[in-house]
């Protein structure tokens, strides 16, 4: 096949083959196929959109063109499909994977593919009863500490706005398999092209019962509601894991796929040995907006959903930026822990709601928490702590406005957002430190001057955003073996991953080595 980059179509059109044709200067029937590789929108001329697109052609005379061309954007489709060869296999290995968010998921559903015997256990539910048991929290507020928004089957992205785009660099294609897979199991093919592409909390849980079942079929067994307790060493090498506080199985290889909200977790693995460190993260709050104005201030028409990221450096020489932004979407109570209070955000595939939210965070370290390995877990547990406190047990909300003037709101005003989970007024300067605060009022009013309207005064925002990423690293060697021997720390919560598709890249990673 023949590769074409930089294909400009207006999106209001859908002449894609005409401009296949003209950049290829061939008639129609030279043509006998095409399919889309990459699509982006170049804004730049707003309100005149434009798709650039990166397209793969079938052609009768593939070779008269590229010896005829001297276009640099077109080019012989290189191959780009994972590929992996094990130099040995052990099939005999009793695997036994920590864990069913992406890490978790990937490495068991690649073992399995390979032949290997792996035995997955999950201390939540499965997706059916975990979504159950989550809106009964939004309702009543009761709280199950190990099933809810941060723990069962599919890990907190679940409950998310399904972002499957990533930073990371990908030379072998795993990026590209995950994208397949998840479509494979009922993601929309757009997500393989598309280059900021989604499938929304309501198709990712689907997709993830697909997987679970093709996981079944491979012959993985699969344990809901375990929880690993303890762990069983012989000369610094795995030897069984304990679960429920009980039950003994025996393994010699674990992978340790926790997210990053696993905390009696990670002090446990720390009692037995296991090398770890403190890591910097971020805390903040989530930011509401009319999702009509974002997608005015992006795209120029209001019809088009958009979304953004933005950055700014505070006079604390704090880095202030948006996280997890979810058009259309909801804020939602994803608290795991008795008396402590956390926020996320999630929307669905369509992103209807008509509210925008983002996560505006501030970069914290040890000199804000302290020198110890689990004090920054602590950092968080505090925040959340004075949060459930000041919003007395609910979603702790404010006018934009009323957060700069440092009272509290009464009423929301112009934008009204939908929550998920109860929500009170508060002030939200009673539950982040002063500077903290004062560096999200600084880059929150610094983004006004990127996105007209950002600073608007009837902006709502909540608290507490506190779980933007892992505050620990658990220590691995190259072989991505800790210190203990059979111990493979990945993910999110191991502290080498940040959101659905680098988690997922790393379970195949961990897979790869363990092979």
């Amino acid at each position: 096949m023949i590769r074409i980059r930089q294909i400009k179509v207006n999106i209001d059109s859908n002449n894609i083959k005409d401009k296949i044709l003209s950049r290829l200067k061939i008639k129609s029937d030279e043509l006998i196929d095409y399919k889309i590789n990459k699509r982006s929108i170049d804004a730049r001329y707003k309100p005149d959109l434009y798709y650039i697109y990166e397209i793969d052609v079938k052609l009768k005379d593939e070779a008269k063109i590229l010896k005829n061309n001297k276009d640099k954007d077109i080019l012989k489709t290189p191959i780009e499909n994972y590929k992996f060869e094990p130099n040995n296999k052990n099939s005999n290995k009793s695997i036994i994977v920590v864990g069913m968010g992406p890490a978790g998921l990937f490495a068991s559903y690649m073992l399995l593919k390979y032949g290997y015997k792996v035995t997955i256990i999950e201390r939540g539910e499965k997706v059916e009863d975990r979504v159950k048991t989550v809106e009964k929290f939004f309702s009543t507020g009761i709280l199950n500490t190990d099933s809810n928004i941060q723990f069962g089957e599919g890990g907190a992205g679940t409950f998310s706005d399904g972002k499957l785009n990533t930073l990371i660099k990908d030379k072998e294609g795993r990026i590209k398999l995950v994208l397949e897979t998840f479509v494979k199991f009922g993601a929309p093919e757009e997500i393989l092209y598309d280059t900021k592409p989604h499938i929304g909390t309501d198709i990712l849980r689907n997709v993830i019962i697909n997987i679970r079942r093709e996981i079944i079929k491979m012959g993985g067994v699969i344990k809901y509601n375990t929880k690993l307790t303890d762990i069983i060493l012989n000369n610094n090498k795995v030897n069984s894991i304990v679960v429920n506080d009980k039950d003994e199985i025996k393994c010699d290889t674990l992978v340790l796929a926790l997210g990053h909200s696993a905390r009696d977790t990670f002090k446990m693995l720390y009692k037995k040995g296991i090398k770890m460190e403190s890591k910097p993260f971020a805390v903040g709050i989530r930011i509401m907006h009319k999702q009509s104005m974002i997608n005015k201030s992006q795209y120029g028409k209001d019809d088009l959903t958009a979304s953004y990221k933005l950055t700014y450096k505070s006079s604390y020489n704090r880095g202030v930026y948006t996280f997890c932004m979810c058009p259309g979407g909801y804020v939602v109570n994803a608290s795991s822990k008795d008396n402590m209070l956390a926020i996320n955000g999630m929307s669905n595939y369509k992103r209807d709601s008509g509210i925008a939210n983002s996560a505006v965070i501030v970069t914290v370290n040890n000199k804000d928490y302290g020198d110890n390995i689990f004090s920054g877990m602590e950092y968080q547990e505090k925040l959340e702590s004075i949060a459930y406190k000041v919003g007395k047990g609910n979603i702790p909300i404010q006018l934009y406005k009323d957060f700069k003037n440092n009272k509290v709101s009464h009423e929301l005003k112009s934008i009204k957002p939908i929550f998920k989970g109860s929500t009170t007024f508060a002030n939200i300067n009673d539950i982040l430190p002063l500077e903290i605060c004062n560096s999200l009022k600084e880059g929150i009013d610094y983004f006004d001057k990127k996105i007209a309207g950002f600073a608007h005064d009837d902006a709502v925002i909540a608290a507490v955003e506190s779980r933007t990423s892992s505050p620990v690293r658990i220590i691995r060697n190259d072989s991505f073996e800790s210190n203990i021997m059979g111990i493979y720390p990945v993910g999110e919560g191991a502290g080498y991953a940040g959101g659905i598709m680098s988690a997922a890249v790393d379970g195949i990673k961990v897979f790869e080595k363990i092979v």
